[in-house]
């Protein structure tokens, strides 16, 4: 059964008329006829079952059968803070996030970022990466779409309130089991594709974060959340 988000309240037992973006997807792109069924999701929670009533050159309307509560969400929650590279490596490395089930990605500039949004495309590509987390939810099954929050400068992003458990993917000289005591609340920082400076490592230190190294070879920057996010998945299971 297709799987879309809209952006509409929804309630069991009514009719509610589709947005231009799922009228596209269904009806013109995948021919959906009347009759056929598809669950959409809003992201306030759960997910609903609904059927295809009407259906116009211009608009379509679906009638809400049933609701499920359920969001798919793992057994902690993890705010990604991404440093941003360019290309397609960004939007890989959202997409794999989204799918593992991050809560939350705070986008970051660091002394080695090569990626510097202007201030007339900023909304544009934000918007660009927050479609992208919703086609992953869609995909995946999540209910729950993760907010794609606007650059930060990593300086400033260490001065703010974060989750108790703070891991940041670096050297661990004494090789210590980071996850051994760590809680559901987790803040995972990863740099960019020339790694974090030894300084920002260890200003990240000195706010309370863990280096958490996850093997001997060097992940790139759209890798690394994937392989993080997976132990976390297992960690926690």
């Amino acid at each position: 059964m297709p799987r879309f988000y809209i952006e509409a309240d929804l309630t069991v037992e009514t009719t509610v008329e589709l947005t231009e973006t799922v009228f596209h997807h269904w009806v013109k792109v995948l021919r959906a006829q009347v009759s056929e069924t598809a669950t959409l999701f809003n992201g306030q929670g759960g997910e609903y079952e609904v059927e295809l009533t009407e259906v116009t050159k211009k608009s379509a309307s679906v009638y809400i059968h049933t609701f499920n509560p359920t969001n798919r969400t793992p057994k902690f929650t993890a705010l990604l803070g991404q440093v941003m590279s360019k290309g397609d490596r960004m939007d890989y490395a959202i997409q794999k996030a989204v799918e593992l089930g991050v809560s939350e990605i705070q986008l970051l500039t660091s002394e080695r970022c090569e990626m510097r949004l202007k201030y007339d495309r900023d909304q544009k590509k934000l918007d660009h990466w927050q479609g992208i987390a919703i086609a992953a939810c869609e995909q995946c099954g999540m209910n729950i779409v993760p907010k794609i929050l606007a650059p930060l400068s990593l300086e400033k992003w260490l001065e703010t309130e974060l989750p108790s458990t703070k891991l940041v993917l670096a050297p661990n000289k004494d090789e210590v089991d980071v996850l051994q005591h760590a809680s559901h609340n987790i803040c995972l920082l990863i740099g960019p594709e020339g790694g974090l400076s030894e300084a920002e490592i260890n200003t990240a230190n000195n706010k309370g974060f863990v280096n958490w190294c996850i093997g001997e070879r060097i992940l790139r920057t759209e890798t690394a959340p994937v392989v993080a996010l997976s132990i976390l998945n297992y960690q926690f299971i």
